[in-house]
């Protein structure tokens, strides 16, 4: 079986300090699985779709990539973060290892063009979030406009929950099946998919004891790899405080994942 890919890390880069524990931590509980995962550290320089304008948004592109820089060299960690912009594409890519198109903007052709020319001057991955709007079928259209510039290997669909309205999502684990057959691998969000949108009013409230029972699903379903984010302490996170796992259950996830990934290869 080929390495897993899992994305961990805090929402929303808060600190330099925080970044630093999350990715030290992360590698000393996951390291007897090494051998079986590719830990990226995932961790946002900007949280541009925030319910609230007040809502704290993250320390900005520059600050975000010299954290994220500094992490993997520190690590030796591979990294992802997310651009909203198509001129943040070529520096975003030139610093981490994959880019990350948020769910809100996965049709807008001109960020998904420029995220497949950054990713091919660089030798990144682009990973994009169907949108919470999107049937499975029609990431296809996703696939088609990147795939004219990169590799189809260089493509990751992820599956975040669709929205019925009235503050929540619902995952399809029949998508798993239905992006993959449009050549590319497939990832499964296990934090954003138990999130209920403005739930809270001026904030995006979240069903956390759901995680697993949905990450397993998704494992069992083929998803090819995991999205998740952690922190220390999710109740004082700046972002997605109810939707994050604490740090401390990531490792015991992470080996769920694997056994069961292991039952369902073929």
């Amino acid at each position: 079986m080929d390495k897993i890919d899992f994305f961990i890390g805090p929402c929303v880069l808060e600190s330099e300090a925080l970044a630093m524990q999350v990715a030290e931590s992360l590698t000393k509980d996951l390291e007897p699985f090494m051998d079986k995962i590719t830990l990226n550290f995932k961790g946002s320089f900007d949280k541009a779709n925030r319910s609230s304008i007040d809502s704290y948004r993250g320390p900005g592109i520059e600050e975000g990539l010299r954290i994220l820089e500094k992490i993997n060299k520190e690590f030796n960690l591979p990294t992802i973060t997310d651009f909203h912009l198509p001129e943040q594409a070529d520096i975003v890519a030139s610093v981490v290892d994959t880019i990350q198109i948020p769910a809100f903007l996965c049709r807008q052709t001109d960020i998904i063009v420029a995220g497949a020319e950054a990713c091919k001057k660089h030798n990144s991955r682009l990973k994009v979030k169907k949108g919470q709007f999107l049937s499975p079928s029609d990431t296809k259209n996703i696939v088609d406009k990147a795939s004219g510039i990169i590799d189809k290997s260089q493509i990751l669909l992820t599956e975040r929950g669709t929205s019925f309205g009235y503050n929540n999502l619902v995952v399809d684990m029949a998508s798993f099946q239905i992006m993959k057959s449009f050549g590319v691998k497939t990832i499964h969000d296990a934090t954003h998919c138990v999130q209920m949108p403005g739930g809270l009013g001026a904030s995006t409230g979240g069903k956390r004891d759901q995680i697993f029972t949905l990450a397993k699903a998704a494992a069992a379903a083929g998803a090819d790899g995991f999205f998740m984010e952690a922190h220390p302490n999710p109740e004082k996170a700046l972002s997605d405080a109810t939707s994050q796992l604490p740090l401390g259950k990531i490792k015991e996830l992470v080996e769920i994942i694997l056994k069961i990934k292991e039952v369902c290869h073929e």
